[in-house]
């Protein structure tokens, strides 16, 4: 096997990259990741220098066995598992903790494969071992404080425990297909005050003339690619956030990676007044940025939760991503998720702290999804039988 680091990742072909996809997860694809870095939005200059590790069969380069997309980091900005208190305790100690080198989606808290094996032609294992080594190799090679895996699935999670990561567990609400037959009917499985409170805010979407379509593969154009840009930076510029995506995003995303692109537009009075950004994969749907003219009653919940829901029911998808935090999401069907982080951390001392840290937090997380669960909209099971009118 050869292992390659490649700084721009052109410089693996797309079709190689894609074959080894398992999931059809959009974000882990070629044109996702080329999306980023060709448009700016990934750079040394945004503090995610790309060094993507492959793995070929041999110094010919043409069979890839594996890949692991990876940036050497100045900032912990578009992570969302957040270890800024790490790099303050290192700094407090005289130790610099960027660089650093972070296996991830960059702006994208989505669940999924961290790193792609061609599980046909190649040992899964094996592969699997020379990525995490080279990743490890350059940590040591740049003198890095660490190197961090983000957002991976269950069973890679795993795998990097036994290759003695630090494992973290955090915290999402997502939303869980149980063969809905129409959106009515996943509303029957709710509370009675849940219930109405949803029926209530889609009343008051309806009421009010504002309508909804949803545009995906030919009919997104660059016009609705500025339109969802201008909603992104507004949200962006009303929250004081950080604004990681340019317009050139997407547009490249409209026209190259329209087919798991969807945008979620509302319309009244014939004027656009807000839209959704959504990504699809073959069985889930995930929700990214959302924004508006003004703040229409209810208008949030339909655009970010209640459209896309129904979506999913519609076309028979099983799983649905809102993205991370927001503890409103519980009323509106999204029940708590664990999603897994893995940290390799360069200092002994430093690990051994944060490993204590982590088992803290994990049993903070474990207390706060019981009490989410407590509270949770669905009926127990126990109390399953059909649902009254609540007009």
């Amino acid at each position: 096997m050869q292992i390659v680091i490649h700084p721009q990742i052109n410089q693996i072909k797309a079709n190689d990259w894609n074959r080894l996809l398992t999931d059809n997860n959009p974000f882990m694809r070629h044109e996702y990741l080329t999306a980023l870095e060709l448009c700016g939005c990934v750079s040394a200059e945004s503090g995610w220098q790309p060094s993507h590790i492959a793995v070929y069969r041999d110094t010919s380069r043409t069979s890839l066995l594996g890949v692991m997309p990876c940036y050497i980091k100045t900032n912990s900005y578009g992570e969302y598992i957040f270890d800024w208190a790490w790099a303050d305790a290192h700094f407090r100690h005289g130790m610099e903790y960027y660089p650093k080198l972070t296996n991830a989606i960059p702006f994208t808290p989505a669940t999924g494969e961290r790193w792609l094996v061609d599980g046909d032609n190649a040992d899964t294992t094996e592969v699997s071992n020379a990525l995490i080594d080279a990743a490890l190799s350059i940590v040591n090679e740049h003198k890095l404080s660490s190197m961090h895996c983000l957002f991976v699935n269950q069973q890679q999670f795993d795998f990097l425990g036994d290759k003695n990561f630090s494992q973290r567990v955090s915290n999402q609400f997502h939303w869980q297909n149980q063969g809905y037959q129409d959106f009515d009917h996943f509303l029957t499985k709710m509370s009675s005050k849940k219930r109405k409170n949803i029926k209530r805010e889609r009343r008051r979407v309806q009421e009010s003339g504002i309508h909804y379509e949803w545009l995906s593969a030919a009919d997104l154009n660059k016009e609705n690619a500025h339109q969802m840009y201008r909603f992104y930076k507004r949200t962006i510029n009303y929250y004081g956030a950080q604004s990681y995506l340019n317009r050139a995003f997407f547009e490249y995303i409209a026209e190259f990676f329209n087919g798991q692109t969807l945008f979620l537009f509302a319309s009244f009075e014939g004027q656009v007044i807000a839209g959704g950004l959504y990504f699809k994969s073959d069985n889930s749907l995930y929700g990214r940025y959302w924004g508006a003219l003004e703040n229409f009653h209810s208008v949030h919940f339909e655009t970010c939760y209640y459209q896309a829901i129904e979506w999913c029911i519609n076309n028979n998808y099983q799983h649905f991503e809102a993205g991370a935090q927001g503890e409103h999401k519980l009323a509106r069907g999204l029940e708590p998720k664990q999603t897994y982080s893995a940290h390799w951390i360069s200092h002994p001392q430093f690990r051994h702290a944060i490993d204590e840290f982590l088992g803290h937090e994990k049993n903070q997380m474990a207390r706060y999804s019981e009490a989410m669960l407590a509270h949770s909209p669905f009926k127990s099971q126990n109390n399953q039988s059909t649902p009254k009118s609540d007009e």
